[in-house]
């Protein structure tokens, strides 16, 4: 059976010490450490994790490059949040959560998962950023809390 392939954003890496989403977060975390599952890791994340407090940053590091794949910032995943911004999906203050939806549906990931129900894990979100992969030739991504994965 093949691996679901998942796409990270750092409300997901900041969740594994966080008191209110460490239990879900640390369960995803360990599907990937035992195999279950790989993450798709960022370049983006990579960024915004650089200036976090080093447990936050330290959280990936039980990872086995066997179950984790990359994907550098580039201009195919500019250009479709710079799509997702023209449609309003998202506002510009928001461009690195749309940029995070971007890169997963770039890798072609399975699902992205966050735990930003605000700009990201959002009904009204999620329908819009699908209808710009859509129009773009992209296929949808499916959004996810770690909630529904674990």
């Amino acid at each position: 059976m093949k691996k679901l392939r998942i796409y990270i954003d750092t409300s997901v890496v900041g969740g594994c010490l966080d008191d209110e989403f460490k239990g879900e977060s640390l369960k995803l975390l360990d599907m990937v450490k035992s195999g279950n599952a790989i993450f798709i890791l960022s370049g983006l994340l990579a960024r915004e994790i650089e200036s976090a407090p080093k447990a936050v940053q330290d959280v990936l590091s039980g990872i086995p490059a066997s179950n984790s794949d990359g994907i550098a910032l580039n201009k195919e995943a500019e250009d479709l949040r710079d799509a997702y911004l023209a449609a309003g999906v998202v506002g510009m203050s928001q461009k690195n959560d749309a940029l995070h939806v971007a890169l997963a549906t770039v890798a072609r990931a399975d699902m992205i998962v966050s735990w930003n129900f605000k700009h990201i894990v959002h009904y009204d979100k999620i329908r819009g950023f699908n209808a710009v992969n859509l129009k773009e030739g992209y296929l949808p991504i499916e959004i996810r809390s770690p909630l529904e994965v674990v």
